[in-house]
């Protein structure tokens, strides 16, 4: 009996050990494809195609900006007789109608075309780097997924395997040959394992609503299994990225042209010193007099200048005003490119240590617990292993495989990190 028993336990235990090795066999059909998900964040996502619409709106600020402001149309009455209200009694009684135009002083339209021509570009800039934050927190769930679904089926493997473990501890306590602490701890384990598989299902379930969140579908439509490459053999050098999120980055881009943009405004304050003007033409039409005296019709033309006759109090604190925004902006830019360099290092710090977490537990720390494993199977069907080492060489083995596939989500979830700080896929 004890034989049959133990030669189960063993058939069992390298059954899950092929399981484990192998990892998930994924059908075809049920493939998550990331790149087929990253393609329906940018073509479906309602947040980026808003900000996309942003953006080709406020490319028509700019003929807005750089136009001329309307002209004035004036219909009036001129020297209309109190007493009488007639348009025949007095000689300088007429109806006239004028047209004013107001022309900025030269170089003010252009400039307010440029100040909008960079506004558009910022509003560019942050569309792009709105796509790249949905494409990081696209891939990072995506890898959370992968995570998720190798946890499952690392979960399943080891909830058969513990439930042989309950059942030979059973058997062996009915036999005689085991104790009843056996039975409880292996009862312990399998409700355990239980209640992790509960609640990995439930993080399964917001994942796959955040995902479907982020390309526009109903939260509850399923989803396939997420897959991850293996890591690169390859650490990326920091002043390389720092050089290539100088050139790339959409976010640095961003304030890039807010700076720019604060130096055409202090070229605008500056114009604002100088006078705007205008000009008209009227006409005006009179009727023939009541004496007879025939009404000559009048031709007009006006010329208005706008003195800033206050520009220590208006103009000048207008100049004084963009200058310190300008300085405070090259300040901001300068923060928020010491926060990327600063994010880039410790982002290549993890990655670093991913990687190499990864090779210990893939070349070390797994085979030895599963030979680990091994060896304690073999001393206990030898009776020099009690359960209890068995079973926790077993959940030993079980965590370090979970642990793997952390750090293989992690590896790829930094990575996007990266790629998103720097601007550009590596």
């Amino acid at each position: 009996m004890k034989n049959h028993v133990l030669r189960e336990l063993g058939i069992t235990l390298l059954l899950w050990l092929a399981i484990n090795t192998a990892g998930i066999a994924q059908s075809a059909h049920s493939t998550l494809v990331l790149d087929s998900l990253i393609h329906d964040v940018q073509t479906q996502n309602p947040e980026l195609q808003s900000s996309f619409k942003g953006w080709k709106a406020s490319k028509t600020r700019i003929s807005q900006q750089e136009a001329l402001p309307d002209p004035t149309l004036g219909l009036s009455l001129m020297n209309l007789p109190v007493n009488s209200f007639a348009l025949d009694q007095e000689p300088m009684t007429g109806k006239q109608i004028s047209l004013m135009q107001p022309f900025p002083f030269p170089g003010k339209l252009s400039l307010k075309g440029d100040i909008a021509r960079s506004a558009s570009e910022i509003t560019l800039h942050r569309y792009q780097d709105l796509k790249n934050q949905l494409i990081k927190k696209t891939k990072q769930a995506y890898y959370d997924l992968y995570y998720t679904d190798q946890a499952l089926a690392t979960v399943a493997g080891n909830h058969e395997l513990l439930t042989e473990f309950v059942e030979i501890a059973e058997t062996r306590y009915g036999v005689g040959k085991g104790i009843q602490p056996d039975v409880l701890r292996a009862q312990v384990a399998l409700s355990k394992m239980i209640d992790r598989e509960l609640k990995l299902r439930q993080q399964r379930e917001a994942l796959q609503a955040q995902i479907n969140t982020l390309i526009n579908e109903p939260a509850d439509a399923p989803l396939g299994k997420a897959v991850a490459p293996e890591p690169e053999p390859w650490t990326p050098e920091l002043h390389a990225l720092i050089q290539q999120a100088d050139s790339t980055s959409p976010l640095l881009a961003a304030w890039k042209t807010a700076v720019k943009q604060s130096g055409q405004q202090i070229d605008l304050a500056l114009r604002g010193r100088y006078p705007d003007f205008a000009v008209g033409v009227a006409y005006t039409q009179r009727n023939e007099l009541q004496n007879g005296m025939p009404g000559y019709d009048f031709v007009s033309a006006m010329f208005n200048v706008k003195i800033p006759l206050f520009h220590n109090k208006k103009q000048d604190k207008k100049v004084q005003q963009t200058r310190i925004q300008q300085s405070s902006m090259e300040f901001r830019y300068q923060n928020i490119a010491n926060t990327i360099e600063q994010k880039l290092q410790q982002s290549l710090t993890d990655l670093d240590k991913n990687r190499r977490l990864i090779d210990l537990y893939k070349t070390g720390i797994i085979p030895q617990a599963e030979e680990s494993l091994e060896s304690s199977m073999a001393g206990y069907q030898n009776d020099k292993v009690d359960f209890l080492s068995l079973l926790d060489s077993e959940l030993t083995l079980f965590q370090f495989r979970l642990d793997y596939h952390r750090f293989v989500a992690d590896y790829h979830k930094t990575m996007a990190e990266i790629e998103a700080l720097a601007g550009t896929e590596l």
